[in-house]
C-alpha cells in the first residue's frame, strides 16, 4: 500500500532509526549494515509467510531470524520489530497456517446446503492443495515441539469434528460417522506418510486423479 507524501522523512520498520530494538536490546549495526536491504515494511504476516515457507522446504528445525531475514531481503531489525524471540515466530507462523487453513478450505464448503456435494468438494479441494499437505507433514515430524502439538492436535480435532458432522447430514449414524470420519482421516495421513515422508514417486496426474475418485466412491454415502 502506498504511503501519504510527507515533507518530514519517515522511519522504516525494516531499520529502526534508534541504535535499540524495540525491546531494548542493542542491534547489530555494522552486521545488519552490509545486508541488503528491502524496500518498503514487512508486517508481522510477511515474517509468518516466510516461516511456512521455509518450514514446507526444511522442517520447524530450520526457522531462524538470520537465514530468514536474508530470504527477506531485510535486517534483523525488522525482525525483533514484532517478535521478541524465534519461538515467537513460530507460534504466529503456525496460527497462520491455522487461520488460512480454515479460511481458504471450510469456509469455501460452508456455503454448499447438500452433505454429500459438500463432502465431494472437500476431497476435490484438499486433494489439488499441495503446500498446506507438505507443512502438515512437516509438523507431524515436529510433534514433540511444545508449539507444534497444541496446533496439530486443534486442527486434527477440528477436521474429524467437521468430517463427522458431514457424514451425520448424509445420513449415517452417530457411531458410523465417527468411524467414517477416523478412516478417512487415517487414510489422508497415511497418504502424506507415503508420498511425502517416504519419497514415493508422485502419482500420475491420471492415476491420482482416479485414486481420489475411489476414495469418494467408497467414503461418502451414496443418496
Amino acid at each position: 500500500m502506498n504511503q501519504p507524501a510527507s515533507n518530514k522523512p519517515e522511519p522504516k520498520l525494516d531499520t529502526p532509526s534508534a541504535d535499540l530494538r524495540p525491546d531494548g536490546k542493542p542491534t547489530d549495526k555494522a552486521s545488519e549494515a552490509a545486508k541488503p536491504e528491502r524496500s518498503g515494511r514487512l508486517s508481522a504476516d510477511d515474517w509468518a509467510q516466510a516461516a511456512l515457507d521455509l518450514i514446507a522446504e526444511q522442517g520447524v528445525a530450520a526457522v531462524a531470524v538470520e537465514p530468514l531475514a536474508r530470504r527477506l531481503g531485510v535486517t534483523k531489525g525488522s525482525f525483533y520489530w514484532h517478535f521478541p524471540s524465534r519461538d515467537a515466530l513460530l507460534v504466529a507462523a503456525l496460527e497462520r497456517w491455522e487461520k488460512v487453513e480454515q479460511e481458504t478450505v471450510f469456509g469455501q464448503l460452508e456455503p454448499i446446503p447438500d452433505p454429500r456435494q459438500r463432502l465431494r468438494s472437500l476431497f476435490h479441494l484438499v486433494a489439488h492443495e499441495v503446500k498446506s499437505h507438505v507443512i502438515y507433514s512437516e509438523l507431524l515430524k515436529a510433534l514433540d515441539h511444545p508449539a507444534v502439538q497444541p496446533v496439530i492436535g486443534r486442527v486434527s480435532e477440528r477436521r474429524l469434528d467437521y468430517l463427522t458432522a458431514s457424514f451425520r447430514q448424509a445420513g449415517l449414524s452417530r457411531t458410523d460417522a465417527q468411524h467414517r470420519a477416523r478412516l478417512l482421516y487415517a487414510a489422508y495421513v497415511g497418504f502424506l506418510q507415503l508420498n511425502l515422508q517416504l519419497h514415493q514417486t508422485r502419482m500420475q496426474h491420471d492415476e491420482f486423479e482416479a485414486y481420489v475418485e475411489h476414495m469418494m466412491a467408497t467414503l461418502i454415502p451414496s443418496s
